[in-house]
């Protein structure tokens, strides 16, 4: 069994469950991201979603990159890191008056709008605060990701954005507000989308939206197409970094830009989610009549993806080379859920051992929490280990 490289020996001094993140993984991946999209010249924005660890967002930071924010806090946490505001942008169907006044204040490149409250609102805060507010459009384009249900946002039935055929009366409400200022349109049709043909054929939908946009005589600075670019949760070991190649020659390709218009995108998961793993300890094994159990000192309050989503994640014991046996990788929280996964095979494990929860870096130390009063885990970079 091919397993990752793991510093074994410096992870048994430290106290589990931890986050371990892959710095040299992500600096690799972060060339390929800046190698691929300098190309063609587009912007991009990582989704902060993802992962907000403090020491991940300044080497994000500091490489150039903008950040996607869905929240004021999210907006704080890039601002703290380093990354520049002006390469900032603020989505989200619930802003608060705190936020959007927090993020007023920073001079952020751009709000992602999505309904008429929201725009209503954000004109009535940045008059009052003398300011013009940069605001992008989220069309809900109706594209249908091929992913996850609950991770599904471009289908009409989703609560994000605008319906296009509502958009060419909302671009008129903009024309008459004060302190609004139309920049774009924004898309996001979902995360974890592996068929890059989803990616096609929203490109072929705003090509249409931009014609019909065109004959009414307006002109848009931006297009942002959101992120979503999955990775491969099965092979980590040999498929550690997104085809972002593909991905951006995609939009090159297929996406019908006019003179002068930027491209931005938002990739977050692909990003991140390789370079990270979930540390955890073998408390006890337990044997049932059928199964066998490693019974992990991680649970769903650690990493909930396996619980929330039913969502793989490949386990490695890092401590044994035995022979293969199956378990069921479960957690000590009071919940049937709490389980990573059943009949996974591992190398015979006992009490004591380390396995490594792999691809853990996005939605796995930020979505933690403190149920049954459990403490938050840590995350480590390599090199500080």
């Amino acid at each position: 069994m091919i397993k990752g490289k793991f510093p074994i020996d410096k992870f048994k001094k430290i106290e589990t469950p931890f986050y371990y993140y892959d710095v040299a993984l992500l600096n690799e991946t972060l060339n390929l991201v800046e190698q691929e999209s300098s190309k063609y010249g587009f912007m991009v924005h990582y989704a902060v979603k993802a992962n907000a660890n403090p020491k991940i967002l300044k080497l994000i930071a500091e490489r150039g990159f903008g950040a996607d924010c869905v929240s004021g806090n999210e907006v704080q946490a890039a601002i703290d890191a380093g990354f520049p505001a002006s390469k900032i942008v603020f989505a989200g169907v619930g802003k608060t008056d705190r936020e959007i006044n927090l993020a007023l204040d920073h001079n952020i490149f751009c709000f992602n709008v999505e309904s008429i409250p929201e725009l209503e609102v954000l004109n009535e805060l940045a008059k009052s605060k003398g300011k013009i507010a940069s605001i992008e459009l989220r069309i809900n384009p109706n594209v249908d990701a091929h992913t996850h249900h609950y991770i599904t946002t471009g289908l009409n039935e989703n609560k994000f954005g605008f319906s296009m055929d509502d958009l060419k009366s909302v671009i008129e409400m903009t024309r008459s507000m004060t302190n609004i200022e139309l920049i774009g349109l924004h898309f996001h049709i979902g995360s974890q989308i592996t068929d890059l043909n989803a990616f096609e054929t929203l490109c072929a939908k705003i090509n249409e939206l931009q014609d019909e946009v065109e004959s009414w005589g307006i002109y848009l600075k931006n297009i942002n197409v959101g992120g979503g670019l999955g990775i491969n949760y099965e092979h980590p070991n040999h498929i550690p970094i997104p085809d972002f190649e593909s991905y951006f020659r995609l939009f090159s390709k297929h996406l019908k830009l006019r003179a002068g218009q930027h491209l931005h995108c938002e990739p977050g998961r692909s990003i991140v989610a390789q370079c990270g793993s979930l540390i955890t300890k073998v408390t006890y094994v337990k044997k049932g009549g059928t199964k066998q159990f490693a019974i992990v000192d991680a649970g769903m309050t650690d990493l909930i993806r396996p619980a929330l989503y039913e969502a793989y994640h490949r386990i490695e014991n890092i401590s044994s080379q035995g022979e293969i046996e199956k378990y069921d990788v479960v957690g000590p929280i009071c919940e049937s859920s709490d389980v990573f996964n059943k009949d996974v095979e591992l190398n015979s494990t006992q009490r004591g051992d380390l396995l490594a929860i792999r691809s853990a870096g996005a939605y796995g130390e930020i979505m933690a929490s403190r149920y049954n009063l459990r403490r938050l885990p840590i995350g480590y970079l390599s090199t500080e280990i």
